[in-house]
């Protein structure tokens, strides 16, 4: 009951922010059991017992630790999720930073290429909602033929939601891979601070951007960072593909354009590699 009240009193001081800040209010709405996935153990009530968790008010329940718990456990939130069970266990432990390193990079994020670093590394796009998107399209047509309430109709939602959770967990964890790689080797990590929900709008493009995932890239290499004693920046997206990294003069391309060739200069490059070293440049200016 804490942690609904903490949750009640959140929801309100977000409407009162979006008030002041003359955004769209959107007043908090009442929840329905059916959205009511999750409840917290903000102080006790669970004990770690081997192979066991036990609750207050339900009694041990068998569990699958994923990795040894470590510092001190404050919470314990149970989340249900298309029919599976989690233990989110928040601990306090003490950051392990990494040790010093003074290489930088720049991060390109891209459509084809998940990501290019000016060390010229390119990060593959892997496009799991692509991958999936037959299966995705049967499963829904399958839904959209079922009786609305029906028995038959919520289990075709089931098996739909399950196989979007299957693309989102494939594409988390590619995003922890890259981004645990880069904070492991740079010691300053630079992407640009791009409008994705705008970007978006572009119908030609809105679909594979989300397929991506940038935003979750650069969040999760953010947090990595901070608790290892990196840096990340963001810095202004204006022109990184247009200039020429070489002497600074704009050279107009097409989306369609992959390569860089400054006539000033005479400076060749894979354009996304140029705009890596852009948004290095301007990180470190």
């Amino acid at each position: 009951m804490q942690d609904v009240a903490k949750r009640l009193d959140k929801a309100f001081q977000a409407f009162y922010r979006r008030v002041k800040g003359g955004e769209k209010p959107g007043f908090p709405r009442f929840k329905p059991a059916s959205q009511y996935d999750s409840f917290t153990y903000p102080q006790g009530g669970y004990k770690l017992d081997g192979k066991k968790l036990k609750l207050s008010k339900i009694g041990d329940v068998r569990m699958k630790l994923h990795r040894p718990l470590e510092g001190k456990v404050k919470t314990c939130t149970i989340i249900q999720k298309n029919g599976k069970y989690y233990a989110c266990l928040s601990a306090e432990v003490e950051p392990k930073q990494l040790p010093y390193c003074a290489d930088a990079v720049g991060v390109d994020l891209g459509v084809r290429t998940l990501a290019v670093t000016s060390d010229g590394e390119h990060f593959k796009s892997p496009a799991y909602l692509r991958a999936s998107e037959k299966r995705l399209k049967r499963l829904q047509r399958s839904v959209s033929r079922k009786k609305k309430g029906s028995n038959r109709r919520k289990k075709a939602v089931h098996v739909l939601a399950r196989l979007h959770e299957h693309v989102a967990n494939q594409r988390k964890d590619y995003n922890h891979k890259v981004s645990r790689g880069l904070v492991n080797r740079y010691g300053l990590i630079a992407f640009e601070d791009l409008n994705v929900l705008g970007m978006t709008k572009n119908h030609n493009l809105a679909k594979s951007i989300v397929d991506s995932g940038w935003s979750q890239l650069v969040s999760f290499t953010t947090y990595k960072a901070e608790s290892a004693g990196r840096v990340v920046k963001q810095v202004d997206p204006r022109n990184t593909s247009q200039l020429c990294s070489s002497c600074g003069v704009v050279v107009k391309k097409l989306l369609k354009d992959r390569k860089h060739h400054c006539l000033c200069c005479g400076y060749v490059a894979d354009r996304d590699e140029n705009a890596a070293f852009n948004i290095l440049k301007r990180a470190t200016a």
